[in-house]
């Protein structure tokens, strides 16, 4: 009788001891809660961007982190972004984050290779990566800390924050008879595979988003690319040139990038700095979903408004991939930066292509010739 009392009095007091415990655990994660949450300060930031509002998907990179940030601080985080030329032209945005009028960007780092031709896999290069192993070489393959290190010297921090998934391969005013058709082109293509078209004998030109309709509409350009079919619909590109081209082989899967001054990125405190990186995921993946969701409902749009779907020619492709490889070769050569990346971006492209090729090629092409009723 005294033993079960005794044990009866015992797991009392235990009870209680722990239930005090336990109270008073919650009690102090909440007076911490309470005090973190009092001693974050309230940060205001602006985000310049290289896309026009109309382009609500690209621009929607920009808005879901804005949106993320603000909800997961409970408000006392706050970034406001702005469309291209509200407060920098759309190509500027890196030079307004590495000067620190802005403390963060929504651009493709491409647009910079001027600055540093290793910009360019920020994005993407020619027969590169799509946008699932792109992702996987960013994430998992080093790629964005190789990336940081470069952006270093920019006084600049880059993390993943979208992606449009396999792009078009352009608008064209008159068809592609050959690879003579391309000699004295002039098009809008930015990136490396500007550099490669110019290498086939076209006029190369960058130009803003906004800008692509006036100039493909009035002459200045026979030929664009932008993203794809739901952009480019929204461009108005179909009324300007009637001949779509596919695949776009010099962006099989760009990224684009938030870029934040480092000097702002010190500034804030780790919870923030989580919670930004956390939006810019999320806006990596939002982004990818949309375009794929919305890409090939346009495209049915655009061929039944009298657009003309046209496969680039082998020869095209083929003379495209040579100048693209010797390009990364010359680079290579002369630009300790972009020799680093390359070796260790090419290494990790073999793998993935042959890993790909075993586990999806086959799947894919057996499943897209049941759904088109090829036998």
């Amino acid at each position: 009788m005294k033993r079960r009392q005794l044990l009866r009095t015992g797991a009392t007091a235990l009870t209680a001891a722990i239930s005090s415990g336990v109270l008073s655990s919650c009690k102090v994660r909440r007076e911490g809660e309470e005090t973190n949450s009092i001693a974050l300060n309230k940060v205001t930031w602006r985000m310049a961007t290289s896309w026009p509002i109309s382009l609500d998907t690209i621009f929607g990179g920009a808005e879901t982190i804005s949106k993320r940030v603000n909800a997961l601080s409970g408000g006392k985080f706050q970034i406001k972004p702005y469309a291209a030329g509200e407060l920098v032209p759309g190509l500027e945005v890196l030079d307004a984050v590495q000067a620190g009028s802005v403390e963060c960007g929504h651009t493709a780092s491409y647009y910079y290779i001027g600055k540093n031709p290793a910009l360019a896999f920020g994005t993407s290069v020619p027969f590169g990566l799509n946008a699932q192993q792109q992702n996987a070489w960013l994430y998992e393959g080093g790629g964005n800390e190789l990336l940081n290190e470069m952006y270093s010297s920019f006084g600049v921090i880059g993390f993943p924050a979208g992606n449009t998934g396999a792009q078009m391969g352009g608008w064209f005013k008159r068809k592609l008879n050959d690879l003579k058709s391309l000699q004295g082109l002039k098009m809008r293509i930015p990136g490396l595979g500007g550099k490669v078209m110019n290498e086939l004998g076209v006029n190369v030109q960058v130009l803003p988003g906004g800008e692509i309709y006036l100039a493909l509409e009035r002459g200045a350009i026979d030929a664009a690319e932008w993203t794809g079919p739901y952009d480019d619909e929204k461009l108005g590109l179909f009324r300007a040139a009637k001949f779509y081209y596919y695949p776009g082989w010099w962006e099989p899967g760009p990224t684009l990038t938030a870029l934040v001054n480092k000097k702002a990125w010190e500034k804030l405190p780790k919870e923030y700095k989580e919670i930004f990186k956390t939006a810019c995921y999320e806006a990596n993946l939002t982004m990818l979903n949309r375009y794929d969701t919305l890409n090939g409902i346009a495209l049915q749009r655009l061929l039944q408004s009298g657009t003309e779907l046209v496969p680039y020619e082998e020869n095209i492709l083929i003379a495209a991939k040579d100048a693209s490889f010797q390009i990364y070769s010359d680079l290579a050569k002369t630009s300790v930066s972009f020799r680093q990346i390359f070796e260790q971006w090419q290494k990790f492209r073999k793998e993935v292509y042959t890993w790909n090729g075993i586990n999806e090629l086959p799947f894919s092409r057996f499943s897209y010739q049941q759904v088109q009723g090829i036998r």
